[in-house]
């Protein structure tokens, strides 16, 4: 179960964030980005899910920067673009990497959703991550002069309405050592049970690729 905990950014800001925990030992950690609608219940679902594949994960509230307790509602992305808008690059980053050094010794990835994973993104290049892991980032395909440091799987529906397949395209063919999942049929969002775009199968697939993904590039036993 996800539980509530306080992160240390690297500037020394405080921030609040969701934390999950295997049973046993963990292969690594990882660090999950929230979309544009704030550190969301879901968020600790997320959590969750990575701990149940024997992950530590820790999603930050990237919005603390500017009030505690921000979240909107999935019908209040206006309010979210504004919340962004309100924290920087570097701002972000020290939160980001507060995480990583909070989920230390043992490998560490990046990940996240739609707004949360163009900061994903930016954050493979700028933070010494071990993998990344990228879902439907929406402004990906607008931030081709950032290139992952480290290796990448993404994931977008061909149905998203927000990142188009032109824009895939375009992330492929500036990365070719990137691999991008393309699922039939899912729309923005669709690993997210809270949301209409929902969709199941898809989501499973997702997170089966990305734990093999993660088991490989962290060298877990019979990967």
């Amino acid at each position: 179960m996800s539980t509530r905990i306080t992160v240390t950014a690297t500037d020394g800001h405080e921030l609040d964030a969701w934390r999950s925990d295997p049973d046993g030992t963990a292969k690594g950690g990882i660090v999950i980005l929230h979309a544009i609608y704030g550190l969301t219940n879901h968020m600790g679902d997320v959590c969750d899910i990575w701990a149940s594949q024997d992950f530590s994960a820790i999603a930050p509230a990237l919005y603390d920067r500017t009030a505690k307790n921000i979240v909107h509602g999935y019908d209040q992305t206006d309010k979210g673009r504004d919340s962004y808008a309100a924290i920087g690059k570097e701002q972000i980053l020290a939160d980001v990497a507060g995480c990583m050094e909070a989920l230390r010794p043992g490998p560490v990835a990046i990940s996240g959703f739609c707004t949360g994973g163009s900061w994903a993104w930016v954050a493979a290049q700028e933070l010494p991550f071990d993998a990344s892991v990228n879902c439907y980032g929406s402004h990906v395909h607008q931030w081709l002069d950032y290139k992952p440091g480290c290796p990448t799987i993404m994931h977008y529906g061909d149905a998203d309405w927000v990142v188009p397949m032109a824009g895939v395209e375009a992330i492929r063919a500036a990365n070719p050592e990137v691999t991008i999942h393309v699922y039939p049929g899912a729309g923005h969002a669709f690993f997210n049970p809270e949301q209409a775009s929902h969709d199941p199968d898809a989501a499973a697939l997702l997170l089966s690729r990305s734990v093999e993904f993660l088991d490989h590039q962290f060298g877990a036993p019979g990967s």
